[in-house]
């Protein structure tokens, strides 16, 4: 997907809350997700994911699980970034080996 149009907004489908960056790149005709967080055109962070069996993420305690993790994550990627720690240009997120997140 890089090499060829980058991580654009229209493969992904919002998964988490409104405010966290949590997405699920969709499998066509088939009941699988993929959980990421989609923090620019060129950052993609590739979380879990698994057979989707329930109406929705939040009646699987599995896939529930995957998208907590990565809204906890978001969270934190999210106030680094506004304190300067971290910094997303391109497709490059600056200064992350200087930092660790406990999930």
């Amino acid at each position: 997907m890089m090499n060829t149009a980058g991580f654009l907004e229209r493969y992904f489908r919002p998964e988490g809350k409104m405010n966290d960056r949590v997405v699920a790149l969709p499998i066509q005709q088939s009941k699988l997700r993929l959980y990421c967080l989609r923090l620019s055109d060129s950052v993609l962070i590739v979380g879990n994911g698994g057979h989707k069996t329930t109406k929705t993420y939040e009646e699987s305690e599995e896939l529930s699980g995957y998208v907590i993790t990565l809204q906890n994550l978001d969270k934190l990627l999210s106030a680094a970034e506004r304190r300067g720690t971290i910094s997303i240009e391109k497709a490059t997120i600056n200064n992350i080996d200087d930092n660790t997140f406990d999930i």
